[in-house]
């Protein structure tokens, strides 16, 4: 979700609020100042004098240099600033945090079934097993078949292992599947076994972990020598590793990695996605939508449009890990290629979507040229691309 508007009008409260602190100090110590002045003026009147009206013109002066001051004006001006700011914050938190998501909702048919398994996959994913029965018994869907089940839950069993730095489960599964693996070039089992090995070199001692390193490197020694050369080179200071240059294989984040690496692959074993559909459709959901939302309150009467549109309403670049398929954008239109706007192959090897062609030949009736190079084109030769 796009927080720079509540960052900005964070960093506008507190930019005021140091303006309005500082200013407030500077008169004050104004203020501190003039009145130790007039009280040093007043101390300095010669022993036995006796002018009265001397200390009276004193408090004069200070209360015209007040006046003049004028310390009330001063700070009121920056208070009114940061409490415009304060007023604005708000605002921009709720919307920006509490859209109203409704300008956006298309009136779609959802698939409940569909629906309602995406949601219990998810569950499953999870590991949240007595959720995801309650869910299905509510909603009457059939769940998974106790095979599927059964695996989701091993596949648990193994994180939670994990989480206890207890590589049994995870080894033993991957010695199971390991040819699958292989023809997936998934490297899963040298990383597993690569982090028994740092285990064992570390609670127990290197000639332990040379044996098993023997073992169980052999096999990947020609694919991934570079990692197993900085595994043995470790072992040189296996037992001050924090301080020596392998001090990466001290890190959390190999067994964070190491996991989901299991959860992927695991679940492409099962035919599965390695991501669940819910999480990417609710994170792909959630960069779009700030987009769309501010599309739709600026031209408001594009809303009906967009009920029947079958492409978005403006293009949104979302991240590598969204994009599951080739996307044509027509460089002349600006919009993506659909099943009633394919892209079109020109002569010239360009490619256009049907529509714009269409335009460009009346409808076929006359030759246009390509808008990249000066070629005629003839849209009876223009050929349908599928990617």
């Amino acid at each position: 979700m796009e927080l720079k508007s509540v960052r900005d009008a964070f960093d506008r409260v507190t930019k005021k609020q140091k303006l309005c602190y500082s200013k407030t100090q500077e008169v004050v110590d104004r203020l501190s100042q003039e009145i130790d002045k007039a009280l040093n003026t007043i101390q300095e009147v010669p022993a036995g004098s006796d002018n009265p009206l001397h200390g009276k013109s004193v408090v004069a002066d200070l209360k015209k240099t007040l006046n003049e001051i004028a310390p009330i004006k001063q700070v009121e001006a920056t208070q009114k600033e940061l409490s415009a700011a304060l007023t604005k914050y708000p605002k921009a938190v709720d919307r920006t945090l509490n859209p109203d998501i409704s300008t956006a909702y298309r009136n779609v048919e959802f698939d409940l079934h569909a629906l309602h398994q995406i949601i219990a996959g998810f569950l499953y994913r999870q590991g949240m097993f007595d959720m995801v029965d309650s869910f299905l018994s509510e909603t009457g869907e059939p769940g998974l078949e106790s095979s599927a089940t059964e695996s989701f839950m091993e596949m648990h069993r193994i994180l939670e292992a994990m989480k206890k730095r207890d590589l049994g489960p995870a080894l033993k599964w991957v010695a199971l599947n390991s040819d699958k693996l292989k023809q997936a070039n998934s490297d899963l089992e040298l990383t597993f076994h690569s982090l028994h090995f740092l285990k064992i070199a570390q609670d127990k001692d290197s000639k332990e972990a040379i044996n098993y390193a023997r073992k169980h490197f052999t096999t990947y020694s020609n694919k991934c020598l570079p990692e197993i050369q900085k595994l043995m080179g470790s072992l040189l200071w296996h037992r001050n590793l924090d301080k020596s240059p392998y001090s990466e294989f001290l890190s959390p984040a190999l067994w964070t990695n190491a996991a989901k690496e299991l959860t992927h692959q695991y679940c492409s074993l099962l035919g599965e996605s390695s991501e669940s559909p819910l999480v990417v459709t609710v994170a792909a959901g959630s960069q779009v939508l700030p987009t769309f939302l501010k599309y739709l309150n600026l031209l408001p009467e594009k809303r009906k449009e967009w009920q029947t549109m079958k492409q978005l309403l403006v293009p949104v670049e979302l991240p590598e890990e969204y994009r599951f398929h080739s996307v044509f954008v027509c460089p002349v239109t600006k919009e993506h290629s659909s099943e009633d706007n394919p892209p079109m192959r020109l002569s010239c090897g360009h490619v256009l979507c049907k529509q714009s062609i269409n335009g460009m030949s009346r409808n076929g009736t006359k030759s246009f040229k390509c808008p990249y190079c000066p070629t005629d084109i003839d849209a009876s030769k223009c050929k349908q691309l599928f990617f």
